[in-house]
């Protein structure tokens, strides 16, 4: 029996690079390796539309085995450079919370949710599966945030930075996370920097060498299973 993954990425795009995996053929929602079944689940920028498509894959297919969530992300850390690929093994929903004057509480430090209550941990949602831990010595683990507003602007990424000090920042990673575990599927992220979170210049990106390296390493990842 065929290993079953669902491979969940937001845009046409970074599903599109899974063309150049080795020894994989392309069916219509998917492809197939001799010993794999990968389903293909495009959902979408953002945490909304990445939690509609994912419970409505989950609720009308078979459960897979493994799920991945893949694409790109910005990176706050120098030494974690264009085109690296790395694992989120913690994300958090970053900006949901309370503003109070200029500070700002996560749900758990405003008192309306706890920080250890299924699936958090400290606040936190982890990536503990033992496929994460499998992978852990062909890309580097690192902490992320989710956002609903890639940031731009020095304020708020001065803001991010000392409330949680990541490594890289997404826009739907957490809601990825949140999911899995909910549901008892077993998961791994999977990111490649096109850029540096900074005050926005899109000039500085370099979308392709990311997701050249990403299916490169995606190509790696899963020869071992």
């Amino acid at each position: 029996m065929s290993f079953r993954i669902l491979y969940v990425t937001s845009t046409a795009a970074e599903a599109k690079a899974l063309d150049r995996l080795k020894g994989f053929r392309k069916y219509p929602g998917g492809y197939r390796s001799d010993n794999i079944d990968l389903s293909l689940l495009i959902a979408g920028v953002g945490g909304m539309s990445t939690a509609w498509f994912m419970t409505k894959w989950i609720a009308q297919n078979e459960r897979p085995d493994l799920a991945i969530n893949a694409g790109i992300a910005g990176s706050f850390k120098d030494y974690i450079v264009k085109g690296a690929v790395v694992m989120p093994v913690t994300d958090c929903f970053a900006d949901s919370g309370i503003e109070d004057g200029d500070n700002f509480l996560t749900l758990s430090e405003a008192g309306l949710e706890d920080a250890n209550e299924f699936p958090y941990r400290n606040g936190l949602l982890c990536a503990d599966s033992p496929y994460a831990g499998k992978v852990k010595n062909l890309v580097m683990p690192v902490s992320a945030v989710t956002v609903n507003r890639a940031s731009g602007s020095a304020p708020t990424i001065n803001k991010l930075i000392r409330k949680y000090d990541p490594d890289i920042e997404t826009m739907e990673g957490a809601t990825f996370f949140y999911i899995c575990a909910r549901e008892g599927i077993p998961f791994l992220a999977l990111r490649a920097i096109s850029n540096k979170v900074e005050p926005r210049n899109r000039d500085n990106w370099n979308i392709g060498l990311a997701l050249d390296n990403l299916v490169e390493k995606v190509n790696d990842i899963l020869l071992t299973f």
